[in-house]
């Protein structure tokens, strides 16, 4: 198949970073980060497969997260020798994946609730932490299946931000949440079946920055405390209050959690 190109927002001059969005959601959800650390980095924020301004999945074949790592291959070449990750839920697992391709040449990760949910399925089979999602992907796909768009959305987004918050969304941002919903099931299988063990994440030598939330999922949880347990130059912040979208519903503390620890890795 002919290569797509994502699509790239760039600002700043130092050194590089590059920005990997969650699923349901675009780069555009990283432009408080681009704004803060603008005068003192370069930041590219790519569209994964399917968002924003980026082009659909072109196979009929599932995709794998190392799929989604080659589709970004034009922004790691763009971002040169050396760069740091920045990651939230799917390109929090699209990051470490990223990593590990192109570990000679990144300087330290930084993780917002990294989903890569076969992490717990290894440990054990259903009934596990994984549950919760796996549950919620069932039901949306169903509701998909049955035209119910909005439905799907719903399901999708209330698991992750709890009951009422597909409501409260803002009536001018259903629409692109709606529409990216079609590739839950897609999402799923390449967070649920990644085949790279735990302990191949221990390669992973540069510092790593994992954020959680307090408020946010069993799921999401177990796969933050199995990377801890493994990576070699790991810290982990716990926001107390937040949730799994907590660099999208609450944008300022991440991001001055993310620039503090960007720029101790620059002056590293």
């Amino acid at each position: 198949m002919n290569q797509a190109q994502p699509f790239v927002r760039e600002s700043g001059s130092g050194p590089a970073v590059v920005c990997i969005h969650a699923n349901a959601g675009t780069s555009g959800q990283w432009r408080a980060l681009m704004d803060l650390l603008a005068p003192t980095h370069r930041v590219l924020a790519p569209d994964c497969y399917g968002s924003g301004r980026s082009a659909d999945w072109p196979s009929d074949r599932v995709i794998s997260l190392m799929d989604e790592v080659a589709f970004l291959a034009p922004v790691f070449e763009r971002a040169g020798d050396s760069f740091s990750l920045v990651g939230h839920s799917y390109g929090a697992a699209v990051a470490l994946m990223a990593a590990l391709t192109h570990r000679d040449r990144v300087r330290s990760i930084a993780l917002y609730e990294p989903t890569l949910f076969a992490l717990i399925e290894a440990d054990s089979a259903s009934p596990n932490e994984a549950d919760g999602i796996r549950h919620a992907v069932a039901d949306a796909g169903a509701a998909l299946d049955r035209g119910e768009v909005e439905s799907a959305a719903e399901r999708f987004i209330d698991y992750w931000m709890g009951a009422g918050a597909w409501r409260a969304t803002p009536p001018e941002r259903k629409p692109a949440i709606a529409a990216s919903v079609k590739n839950i099931r897609r999402w799923a299988h390449a967070l649920f079946t990644e085949p790279t063990p735990l302990a191949g994440f221990a390669a992973l030598q540069m510092p790593v920055l994992i954020m959680t939330g307090g408020a946010s999922t069993a799921a999401a949880h177990g796969v933050s405390r199995r990377l801890l347990s493994v990576l070699p130059a790991a810290t982990h912040h716990a926001f107390a209050d937040l949730g799994h979208m907590g660099p999208v519903t609450h944008p300022e503390p991440v991001n001055a959690m993310l620039a503090r620890f960007l720029g101790d890795g620059a002056r590293a």
